[in-house]
């Protein structure tokens, strides 16, 4: 297993470097190192890596929601509240719901396995969404009307969103007594459990950071520790509370940077370098579960299904930023931003495969489509719209 790690680590580092210099998302270029590596491929992984695999792919999640949480703002928040979740769930709703009913047509799913379809496709990408906007901060660029934290906010709700109803539709598939409004109606409960027990634990490391000196680097480990117990956590008790561990981990971070605002920030730099290994591993890792010739069959119906969904999800996004100051350009970025699809589908794709989902191996292939179509794209569009959002620096030149 060490000797496929050392592989990957250098394959992967070597395609993002090539891809990049491309202009091309260098996540695309450790996906495609995975399908070439993979058992249906090369063969090149032990079998070892494989089955710890899914491991590998919550932590590199659970890094991400860290860095999104530490990358929020509270005065910010709450003048985008109504706009943020706005973005959270229509967006991802119509999409999914759209993705789910063309594929009981297409695929002849029945509606709980193109629930199960949909909602893993509609999530949004924190891989390509949060870096993109934490530069767009760093660039004070959209910062006038909040645009970059307010895609933050929405975001990560919405994974979190999609991911809680993919879990239901996964446990109707299953035979579970709950009936799918029942289900969704744990959503809210869901949401404030997890905020309220991420909360308590980032007060936890607020008030070890006020009174004990400890390297920013132990810090790490430790929020780290408790973020993956905390997932942990969620799968011993989900089936009697409602809890969303992915929430709860966000919210750790960003009380943190609520309390502690200059830690936050230097073990946001920490977290950034830990990110460079764990993508490395998330998007190979997914890719060498890919049969790539089911993936090539699902081709022009699954480009369909991807396309139709996207239009439901940006025609969403119009409607979240109603009544709001964005104009028409800043709102096409918005929509144009909430287009790639990687970490969440590459985290959860292979999850109804593993349960004996009828059709998983082509839910896995869809989900890896989606990535390889939206990824790039998304990651150009939002480097080529970026220019449609005002900086402080543009503003200076002109006055």
């Amino acid at each position: 297993m060490a000797t496929s790690l050392g592989i990957i680590t250098i394959l992967g580092l070597a395609a993002n470097w090539i891809l990049e210099k491309l202009k091309i998302p260098g996540l695309l270029g450790m996906l495609l190192v995975g399908i070439a590596m993979g058992p249906n491929g090369l063969d090149f992984i032990s079998p070892e890596l494989m089955r710890v695999s899914a491991d590998f792919r919550e932590i590199a999640l659970i890094i991400i929601l860290l860095r999104a949480g530490l990358g929020l703002d509270w005065d910010v928040l709450k003048k985008v509240g109504r706009s943020a979740l706005g973005l959270s769930f229509i967006p991802g709703v119509l999409e999914g719901v759209t993705i789910m009913l063309i594929s009981t047509l297409i695929f002849d799913f029945t509606l709980i396995q193109g629930g199960i379809l949909g909602f893993i496709i509609a999530a949004v990408s924190p891989a390509v969404v949060v870096p993109a906007m934490l530069q767009l901060k760093e660039e004070k660029r959209g910062e006038d009307k909040n645009i970059p934290t307010l895609i933050l906010a929405g975001a990560s709700l919405d994974d979190i969103i999609a991911i809680t109803i993919f879990t239901s539709f996964l446990g109707l598939y299953g035979g579970e007594n709950i009936s799918l409004a029942g289900q969704l109606l744990q959503i809210p409960l869901s949401i404030v459990t997890g905020v309220g027990v991420g909360f308590a634990v980032g007060l936890v490391f607020v008030s070890i950071f006020e009174t004990h000196h400890i390297r920013d680097t132990k810090k790490v480990l430790m929020i780290l520790g408790a973020a993956i117990l905390l997932m942990g956590f969620e799968d011993l008790i989900s089936r009697r509370i409602p809890f969303s561990g992915f929430l709860g981990v966000m919210t750790i971070g960003f009380v943190i940077l609520l309390k502690r605002g200059i830690v936050a920030k230097r073990l946001s730099v920490k977290f950034n370098k830990i990110w460079i290994l764990a993508e490395i591993l998330l998007f190979v890792l997914v890719g060498a579960q890919v049969d790539i010739n089911l993936t090539l069959h699902a081709g022009g119906w699954g480009l369909l299904i991807i396309a139709a969904g996207l239009v439901l999800r940006s025609a969403g996004v119009y409607i979240a930023l109603l009544g709001t100051r964005l104009n028409k350009k800043e709102k096409l970025f918005c929509a144009v931003a909430y287009t790639p699809k990687a970490t969440v589908q590459a985290a959860i794709g292979a999850v109804p495969l593993a349960y004996g989902v009828r059709g998983g191996d082509l839910i896995l292939s869809m989900a890896v489509l989606s990535i390889i179509l939206t990824a790039p794209l998304g990651a150009v569009g939002i480097r080529y719209m970026k220019r449609y959002l005002s900086s402080q620096t543009e503003k200076r030149q002109e006055e």
